[in-house]
Order: C-alpha cells, then sequence, then structure tokens
C-alpha cells in the first residue's frame, strides 16, 4: 500500500469560490429608540429572516396588484390574543378573505358573547363538564341551522348573528369584523372534532350543508388565486387538507393556478402543511414558504413588516 501524501492535494484560492454569504447580508446592530422599518431592514438577508421580508414583500405585491391574500388560522391564534391584529389586517384590505376550523368558530364567539375563552380541559374532562357550556351550543348551533336553511355556510351564518346580536365584545369577533367588512369568511369542519357537536342542538345535515356551502365558496376563492398568497396559520390537518383539495378541483376546472405564494405559519412544523401548502401546490410555479415560531410573536411580525412596507 503506497503513502497517503498530503503534499498533491490541489487548493484554489478563496477568492475564486462561490460562497453563500455575504457581507452585504448581515444583520445590523439595533440602535435605541430607533423605528420598526429600521429594525426590519437590520435583520439578515439569510434564512428565516430573509423569508419573512420575501413573504412580506408577497403580500404587498399581490394587493398592489389587486390580488388576493388569502388567511387560513386554526384556533390557537385566538386563544393567544391576535384577534386585533388580524382584524386590522382586514380592516386595512391586506387580508382578503378568512378562513376558520370549528375551533375558531368556538373561541371567537365567546369571545365576543362574554370576553373571554378557553377552558380547562384537564379538569374538566375529568368531570364530563367538558365542553357543556350551553350558550356555545346552542347559539352556535341554532345560528348554523337557520343561515343553512337559507343557503348560507357556517362563516356567514355565524358573524351575522354576531354582528347584529347582544355581543359586547363584537369588536374583538373576526367573523363579525368579516360580516361588517363584507369580507368573504368559511369555516371547515370534521363532524365530531368540536364541542357544539355534543349538543343536543346540533344538526349534522343542517353543519353539512353549510359546510359544503363553505367549501364550494373557498373553492372559487382559491380559483381567483393567480399572482396571490395563501397564508396558513397553526392548522395541522383541517385547512391543509382542505387547500389541497381546493387547488386540485380548481385545475380540475381549468383554472389557471401556477404563480402564487403559499406560507404556513406555526411552532412546528408539520407533516401536512409542510407537503399540502408550502410543497405541492407550488410545484409547477410559485413559492412556498415556511416560517417557524410562536403565532403571538411572529403574525405581529409579519404584519407590522407588511404595514410598513406598503407605505
Amino acid at each position: 500500500m503506497s503513502e497517503f501524501d498530503p503534499s498533491k492535494i490541489r487548493t484554489y484560492s478563496l477568492k475564486d469560490r462561490p460562497s453563500k454569504v455575504r457581507i452585504n447580508e448581515l444583520a445590523t446592530p439595533h440602535r435605541r429608540g430607533g423605528s420598526f422599518r429600521g429594525f426590519i431592514d437590520s435583520l439578515p438577508d439569510i434564512l428565516a429572516a430573509k423569508h419573512l421580508k420575501d413573504v412580506a414583500a408577497a403580500v404587498v405585491q399581490a394587493r398592489k396588484d389587486g390580488r388576493p391574500v388569502m388567511f387560513g388560522m386554526g384556533a390557537h391564534a385566538i386563544k393567544v390574543g391576535l384577534n386585533p391584529v388580524i382584524i386590522d389586517l382586514l380592516e386595512r384590505r391586506i387580508l382578503t378573505s378568512l378562513h376558520l376550523n370549528g375551533a375558531g368558530v368556538i373561541h371567537d364567539f365567546e369571545l365576543a358573547f362574554i370576553g373571554q375563552t378557553s377552558e380547562d380541559v384537564d379538569k374538566e374532562i375529568l368531570t364530563g363538564a367538558f365542553g357543556m357550556a350551553e350558550e356555545t351550543g346552542s347559539m352556535i348551533n341554532g345560528a348554523v341551522k337557520a343561515g343553512a336553511a337559507r343557503g348560507l355556510g357556517i362563516g356567514k351564518s355565524v358573524g351575522t348573528m354576531i354582528q347584529e346580536g347582544s355581543f359586547p365584545y363584537r369588536d374583538k369577533s373576526l367573523l363579525a369584523a368579516c360580516s361588517r367588512l363584507n369580507v368573504p369568511v368559511t369555516v371547515h369542519v370534521a363532524i365530531g372534532t368540536d364541542i357544539i357537536h355534543m349538543h343536543p342542538s346540533f344538526d349534522g345535515r343542517a353543519t353539512g350543508e353549510a359546510a359544503q356551502t363553505d367549501f364550494r365558496a373557498f373553492c372559487s376563492l382559491v380559483a381567483d388565486l393567480e399572482g396571490g398568497v395563501y397564508i396558513n396559520l397553526g392548522s395541522a390537518v383541517l385547512l391543509p387538507e382542505i387547500f389541497l383539495k381546493a387547488v386540485t378541483l380548481c385545475r380540475n376546472l381549468g383554472h389557471r393556478l401556477q404563480h402564487f405564494t403559499t406560507v404556513n405559519m406555526d411552532f412546528i412544523q408539520h407533516y401536512r402543511p409542510n407537503t399540502n401548502v408550502v410543497r405541492r401546490p407550488t410545484l409547477g410555479g410559485g413559492k412556498g414558504f415556511a416560517l417557524t415560531g410562536h403565532h403571538e410573536i411572529l403574525l405581529p411580525l409579519l404584519a407590522a413588516t407588511v404595514i410598513e412596507l406598503s407605505e
């Protein structure tokens, strides 16, 4: 065996090597009293910081071009206090439609009705009291049943009830805001997953009809997503599945869906949103992003960045 001879190793000049990080991409230290726009500009133009700015820029560009920014979300975003931030984005017409799961409707309703939500499940499950708040079940189920009889979806039915009813905190309700602003809102449920499905007032037929109305409305919005943005915040299963099916239906019917941006925002990146929101829909064009962080920090950060870049 010949002896290994390191003297024959070939090298090259560092100046000739392509590099992934350049000095103009580095962060700038924050200065006391600086502006939020200055903070955004100070972030490194690398990895997640770059993705945050890219997503904000995509949202701003979509709205400048008159293209939609659809916002799908799970209930946790409501429970960590983000309704005012989302309502502000709706009022600014930055978000053009809102899409919730069933739990989102429940927590939004309770905030508007009594100014608080989110029970102690660990405690209440032991007594069988979990999910048994009378008003939550009877009022939401009643609104859905009445709305379904008029051909309305869940989102429109409950939003109208909150906006027009005796709800002292309706100004903090996402559904009421959509009703007031005439912004499309849809709700997507799986029978048996929400506490109101346990109540005697629950009508499976009416809920199914209203959910189908909302799904078709969602598909109509996705059909016009070319050049726009779809954001999924904190829904790990239901809304990513709904979105993928809507994309498939729209393409099957001949709608152009090629150049658009998708975003998944969550504190843990899960398989379904990364596959069904970020990757699969954008395989033929467009771009998908995954932003990781706590909802109560990440969404206000993105919202503020979009607002700054819009002015």
